[in-house]
């Protein structure tokens, strides 16, 4: 059996949902990979850093073949090819068109600090942790215990589900990434193209 992934992605840039739906069917694309679970959308407020637009956010669950450090380098690609500049630079906690944290991987525990597993701030994150929880009710973070409990201290303040806005799974038919950066592909933001899916759908691994 394949390891299992936890992933958070968020956009605050552009067509935020687009952005998102091209990053799932991205993920997907990947090499012995295979997307399980997405969650439902959030909108968020921007946690630290400058004055900037509010998130939106998801998880996704991923049943995969590469290793903790080949997902890392696949999510980072992925999140270059969707505008995101990685440079010493780059102002922290600024906008972005696309963040993918790994938040857990198999249940490992890293303090490697290129891929530190668990993410080390999960925990503190509603917007990681109350996704994740609408697609898993038992999951648990290693080493800090049931997301429930993480979630139930932190409360949801600044984290709005977002009924209306839905990421479908990836499709064999849908290109990975974008042809041109400035036109994302994906279902956009409300009104937008792009069939509707069902939040939290399952698509079993082959």
């Amino acid at each position: 059996m394949r390891p299992r992934a936890v992933l958070s992605v968020g956009s605050n840039l552009g067509d935020r949902l687009g952005t998102l739906q091209g990053c799932v069917q991205a993920i997907g694309a990947l090499p012995d990979t295979d997307v399980l679970a997405i969650s439902p959308v959030y909108q968020t407020a921007p946690v630290g850093g400058p004055a900037q637009p509010d998130y939106l956010n998801a998880v996704l669950i991923v049943a995969t073949s590469l290793s903790p450090p080949g997902l890392l380098a696949a999510t980072q690609r992925i999140e270059a090819d969707f505008g995101r500049v990685r440079s010493p630079g780059a102002e922290r906690f600024g906008p972005r068109t696309l963040d993918i944290d790994i938040i857990s991987f198999a249940g490992l525990l890293s303090d490697d600090p290129v891929l530190t597993l668990p993410h080390p701030r999960a925990h503190e994150r509603a917007f990681v942790l109350a996704p994740w929880h609408d697609l898993d009710t038992a999951a648990s973070l290693p080493g800090r215990g049931p997301v429930a409990g993480l979630l139930a201290g932190l409360g949801r303040g600044g984290v709005r589900r977002q009924p209306d806005l839905v990421l479908r799974p990836p499709r064999p038919e849908d290109p990975g990434v974008p042809e041109d950066p400035g036109v994302l592909r994906g279902s956009g933001e409300p009104g937008g193209p792009g069939g509707p899916g069902e939040p939290g759908t399952v698509t079993e691994a082959p």
